[in-house]
């Protein structure tokens, strides 16, 4: 692994006992000593800490910033407010998804954060087609720490009472531990928790900081899946990319009215004419859940079959949900099976799993909304 990238807090990872794999090009923690299974019961338990910053952290600045990054996404960037953060997708000219990020209004500048295995080719992107309009500043410099769980807010507010105030996908500046931060309070896990950008000479100091409270422990990136599964969430590059659009991957929520076929800002976006047709027309397959009664777990790239041996569909994601205490996945399915109830097999080392499709998230998400 000596060609991968590390994170600052690599060394502090080796010595907390983590095994190191590789992952969209850097050398990541997969679990601690204490096993995935353990890391993510404490995670919905009490409070886990992430290392994130294989991430993508993106400054936008400039009065342009939010209508240009509007020609690049379907969702409302302009009337967002001052430190309030949004849920975005960059499309393609097929309405295919590019990568899915998070965009938050701070005072000077739009702070953006990407997926690692897309960081390169989004910046890239943000440069060639609006870096005339706003400034694209990347911040390789940053840390991100995410803090995940139920005892979250308790723990970051010993450092800082203010990150108390903020709800679901809000941020603010806080000084933590002595240490500046920008902070976002949202996840990737179902739970309440918190983001944490941190210029990476800091990053260790705050992560010591936060690891010395009895709430906290490390959490690798086996749980990190299992945790965002459940709580239905898209994994990029498995459960959404180039083929899938937004409509097909269930995340039409994300769009607002006012860019919907008769808002005031509809279109202007790539891949509009292929989303909006959808809109109105349907897709023929769409994102659903499925769970089991059985204990056979069911893994990406399973098949899926109806009653009569015809294949209607494929797992993108799949294990046994610790909190579930079943096999749960999400999949694309034809339209035909994908009512809720819908009893389908997946096919697993050539025997037929049975699976309903059902809403998700599979375990309630508890986002603290004020």
């Amino acid at each position: 692994m000596s060609s991968l990238l590390r994170t600052p807090l690599h060394a502090l990872h080796l010595e907390l006992g983590a095994k190191m794999v590789p992952f969209a090009g850097y050398e990541m923690p997969v679990q601690y000593p204490s096993g995935v299974m353990a890391e993510h019961k404490h995670t919905r338990a009490a409070a886990g800490l992430f290392d994130v910053s294989h991430m993508g952290q993106v400054r936008l600045v400039g009065a342009d910033a939010a209508a240009a990054l509007e020609t690049l996404v379907p969702v409302d960037i302009i009337d967002l407010p001052v430190f309030k953060q949004r849920y975005a997708l960059f499309t393609n000219e097929a309405g295919g998804l590019l990568d899915d990020l998070m965009v938050c209004r701070r005072p000077d500048d739009l702070f953006v954060v990407v997926n690692a295995g897309c960081k390169e080719q989004d910046i890239a992107h943000l440069q060639t087609a609006i870096g005339g309009r706003c400034q694209v500043i990347p911040c390789p410099e940053r840390a991100l720490l995410a803090l995940q769980g139920p005892q979250a807010a308790a723990v970051l507010a010993r450092l800082h009472p203010g990150v108390a105030a903020l709800t679901f996908m809000t941020g603010g500046f806080f000084a933590l531990a002595g240490i500046e931060t920008f902070v976002t309070r949202s996840g990737y896990t179902g739970e309440d928790g918190y983001e944490i950008s941190v210029h990476q000479d800091d990053a260790v100091a705050l992560a010591r900081a936060l690891l010395g409270h009895a709430e906290v422990k490390p959490i690798g990136l086996g749980a990190r899946d299992s945790l965002r599964l459940e709580a239905g969430l898209c994994l990029y590059g498995h459960d959404i990319d180039t083929t899938t659009t937004p409509v097909e991957a269930a995340v039409t929520w994300a769009i607002q009215k006012v860019r919907r076929p008769g808002g005031a800002r509809a279109g202007g976006y790539p891949g509009a004419s292929v989303i909006e047709a959808q809109l109105a027309s349907g897709t023929a397959r769409k994102r659903v859940g499925l769970v089991s009664a059985e204990r056979m777990p069911v893994r990406e790239g399973s098949k899926l079959v109806d009653a009569s041996g015809a294949e209607v569909g494929t797992v993108t994601s799949g294990t046994v949900g610790p909190t579930v205490g079943k096999p749960i996945a999400l999949a694309y399915v034809a339209m035909s099976h994908a009512a809720i109830g819908t009893e389908l097999f997946a096919l697993v080392r050539d025997k037929r799993t049975p699976m309903t499709v059902c809403s998700t998230p599979f375990t309630p998400n508890r986002y603290y909304r004020g």
